[in-house]
Order: structure tokens, then C-alpha cells, then sequence
């Protein structure tokens, strides 16, 4: 066996799906405390970041740049170089685009991370209000009479609002009807309550354009539809084309067959966006957001997991060897260098994998100082400092460990 293939045996002495068994089971029989928070920070990340796409607008927009991002991974891999390049220009503007398309949305995540954190919310109103807001619904709704009415959660809604008129007083049902009498101003617009009484009334929300959704609805449907598209708010839809009554939270919209069940929507909303009386704590909130999105919880678990399995090898402790020419420096005047012996030294460098696989085609390079040659065969010692190599690796070994140089003087 060559000097070079034995100390390529001795640096490497496992390779294939041996040597990845035996690097993956080294990573996880040295996993580190920090190892593991450095993992719960990353799932908890993508955990965060699947259930803000699963409830964002333009998730079908990002679904499309998600796949642009697959085709330009498989053209590198496949190295196509002109799909490859085409694709390039797409993902340096992802982030303008991304920026663009989900402002809104991102908007409304960095609002809810502070709110969320803090427990904001809205107080609750009594149950005596909440009766006679769903009966006052259906009652309306019997005689044809249209009405949206808007309860905020914990997002803030006031920017999402246009115009209207300002008012703080208790629900009633003789306030409510006089405010959607047609002969009054706004009659048309949403009525805003908060914590039992009417804010504002007379509003102008953002309309909706996913018609799918609204189906047979008309303005109204589409208005309380856009606000919960862009809040956690709650409205309450009452259709004088069809008398009907509609709730639209999360982005969807739902008819409800009787004030029983708008009951139980409103009690469902408030629990999870109104002020209690003893406000949980910050942990608390963790564990039931938890449960509410485990699904998602589960797919960000499994992600991590396999993307950390991915890289662990490349942050593995490694070492490989290579042939590195020598090259003669600094000889005195007079003289030249006819023969090098051997003229490459192998050195084997210990670091990350990842390191030593990105270090291929880089400058390697063995410096010797010639400053006292004479004329003969000279035998120089070969130091780690006189190594050029990129930073991150560590020379382990060098074979052989000296030099012969055949010197001879010029001709005068």
C-alpha cells in the first residue's frame, strides 16, 4: 500500500453507509444541552411559522414560491445551468416579494407576537348582552332588516376601519334598531361593540375577493369576511336579501340555523380573545396553543428532526487527507532549485466535515524557506505553520516530515 492510501485508510477508516451510521451515532452520543435548545428554538420557529401559513391570505401564493424553490434546488443538483441561472434572479427578489404579497399578513403576526405574549384582550361582555344581541340577529333577519355587526379580539382593529360615527352606548335593542333605521347616517355600515357597548357604528370595512368563500353573499358577507380575514375580529352578518344570519371569523364563513348556536360561536370566540378575571400565564397560553395546533406542532417536530439529521454529519468532527505541493521560497540569489523530493507531502486536517467537503479546489499549499541553501542536496523540515490551508482546519499529521532539495548554483 502507497504512503498516501495508508494514511488515507488511517484518517478515513470507515466509509459508505458505515461511516454515516458511525458519524450520525457519534453526533447524537455527543449531543450537548445546547444541542437540544438549539433544537427547540428551531421547531418551535417552524411551528410558529406553519400555523401563521396555514391561516395567512396568500398561502397559495406561497405555496407557488415554495415550489420555484424545490425546481431551483433539483436544477442545481442536476446542475442546469441555464434553468438554473434563470431561477436565480427569482430567489434574490423572494424576499421583496415575500415582503409585497404578505404585508398584511406579516403585519398582523409581528401586532400578535407582543399581544399574544402580553395576554391582550378585550373585556367580556355579560351575558345578558350576549342574549339579546343574538336575539335581536334573528329578529332582524325575520323581517329583512341587513346589519353587520363587528366584536374585536385581541388584534388590534382600529386601521382596518373606515369613517363611521362615534358612540358608547350600552347594546339595546331599541339603540340597535333606531342605528339601522334607513332613514339614519350609516345605517348601511358595520356597527363596532366592545365589551357590551356600541364604539362605532356607520364603518366601512375591507372587502373580501375570495368569492368562493362568500358565495351568494353581497356586500355585507364580503365585508365581514375581509375584516376576519385580516383580524381575529368576529361579525355577525344578517342578509336582507335572504334573511339569513352568518358569522365570519378566521377567514370563513359559516350560516347559523338559530340563536342557540350564534350563542355558542360568540361564547367559543370570547373565550379564546376576552379578558378573564384571572388572566393565564404566559405558560399556560404556551400549553393551550399547543393543543389547538399539535397538527402542526407535530409536521415542525418531524421537519426539525429530519433537516437536524441532514446536517448533523456535516457538523460532525472529521478528518481527511491530501496531497499538497511544495513550493521553495526566499533561495538566495545565485541559485535554483533542480529537484524537490517528494515534490507534494500528504497532510491529513482534522475539522468539521462540512468544512473539509467546502475546502475542495481551495488553496493548499506547503511554504519551505530556503534562506541558508548551499549548493548540494539540502533536507528541510516541514512545520504545520508553513501549511497554507482555510481557516477551520487543523493539521493532524504530515507525511513524510522533511524535504530534499537539490540545489545547484547558476552558471555566472
Amino acid at each position: 500500500m502507497s504512503r498516501r492510501r495508508r494514511i488515507e485508510a488511517e484518517a478515513a477508516p470507515a466509509t459508505g453507509r458505515g461511516r454515516e451510521g458511525e458519524l450520525l451515532g457519534a453526533v447524537f452520543a455527543d449531543l450537548r444541552w445546547v444541542d437540544l435548545l438549539d433544537l427547540l428554538i428551531v421547531a418551535g420557529l417552524c411551528w410558529v411559522g406553519i400555523a401563521w401559513m396555514r391561516e395567512a391570505r396568500a398561502r397559495i401564493a406561497l405555496g407557488g414560491m415554495a415550489a420555484i424553490a424545490l425546481l431551483f434546488g433539483l436544477a442545481q443538483w442536476l446542475d442546469l445551468r441555464l434553468t438554473t441561472s434563470l431561477l436565480q434572479g427569482f430567489i434574490a427578489l423572494a424576499a421583496l416579494v415575500l415582503v409585497v404579497v404578505f404585508q398584511d399578513d406579516l403585519r398582523r403576526f409581528l401586532e400578535g407576537i407582543p399581544l399574544w405574549m402580553l395576554g391582550a384582550a378585550t373585556p367580556r361582555p355579560s351575558d345578558d348582552v350576549l342574549d339579546e344581541l343574538g336575539s335581536i340577529c334573528f329578529g332582524l333577519a325575520s323581517r329583512r332588516v341587513g346589519a353587520l355587526f363587528v366584536l374585536p379580539g385581541r388584534e388590534p382593529i382600529d386601521r382596518l376601519l373606515d369613517g363611521g360615527h362615534y358612540l358608547d352606548g350600552r347594546v339595546s335593542e331599541p339603540l340597535l334598531w333606531s342605528l339601522l333605521d334607513p332613514g339614519t347616517p350609516g345605517h348601511d355600515g358595520a356597527i363596532v361593540i366592545r365589551a357590551g357597548r356600541v364604539s362605532r357604528f356607520g364603518v366601512h370595512l375591507p372587502l373580501s375577493t375570495e368569492w368562493a368563500e362568500i358565495g351568494g353573499g353581497g356586500t355585507r358577507h364580503a365585508a365581514g369576511l375581509g375584516l376576519a380575514e385580516r383580524s381575529d375580529a368576529f361579525s355577525i352578518i344578517v342578509s336582507e336579501e335572504r334573511g339569513e344570519v352568518s358569522i365570519a371569523c378566521r377567514g370563513r364563513l359559516e350560516r347559523m340555523p338559530d340563536a342557540r348556536t350564534l350563542r355558542e360561536r360568540l361564547d367559543r370566540f370570547l373565550r379564546r380573545t376576552a379578558r378573564k378575571r384571572h388572566e393565564p400565564w404566559l405558560g399556560s397560553r404556551m400549553l393551550s396553543a399547543a393543543r389547538v395546533h399539535w397538527r402542526e406542532g407535530l409536521l415542525a417536530a418531524g421537519l426539525t428532526l429530519g433537516f437536524w439529521i441532514h446536517t448533523a454529519p456535516e457538523a460532525a468532527v472529521d478528518r481527511g487527507s491530501r496531497a499538497i505541493p511544495v513550493r521553495v521560497e526566499n533561495l538566495p540569489d545565485g541559485y535554483r532549485v533542480s529537484e524537490i523530493e517528494p515534490p507534494a507531502v500528504d497532510v491529513v486536517f482534522e475539522g468539521r466535515r462540512g468544512q473539509l467537503a467546502s475546502a475542495e479546489g481551495q488553496g493548499f499549499e506547503v511554504r519551505v524557506g530556503a534562506e541558508a541553501a548551499q549548493v548540494g542536496v539540502q533536507s528541510l523540515a516541514i512545520r504545520a505553520d508553513q501549511v497554507d490551508h482555510p481557516p477551520g482546519l487543523r493539521i493532524v499529521g504530515i507525511e513524510p516530515g522533511r524535504v530534499r532539495l537539490l540545489v545547484e548554483a547558476l552558471d555566472p
